[in-house]
């Protein structure tokens, strides 16, 4: 499993990081990524554009105010 805080990158720079360290998943693995937000727009951003999300997998769980830890598996 592979883990990505994102909170200090540039807004313009967390989802093209985010898709890339996806895409270098095997199939099985999962994304972890830490947000400041809930990432709810990345889900469907990912349900639309990458066939290999595996969407009922998804999870997230807010951590505090600025800490959102979201799940992203690989099918």
């Amino acid at each position: 499993m592979d883990r990505l805080d994102i909170r200090d990158l540039p807004p313009s720079q967390r989802h093209t990081t985010i898709h890339d360290a996806f895409d270098e998943l095997d199939a099985g693995e999962k994304l972890v990524i830490v947000n400041d937000h809930d990432p709810q727009p990345l889900f469907y951003e990912f349900r639309a554009e990458r066939d290999a999300f595996d969407e009922k997998g998804y999870e997230v769980e807010r951590h505090g105010p600025e800490e959102f830890v979201a799940t992203l598996p690989k099918k």
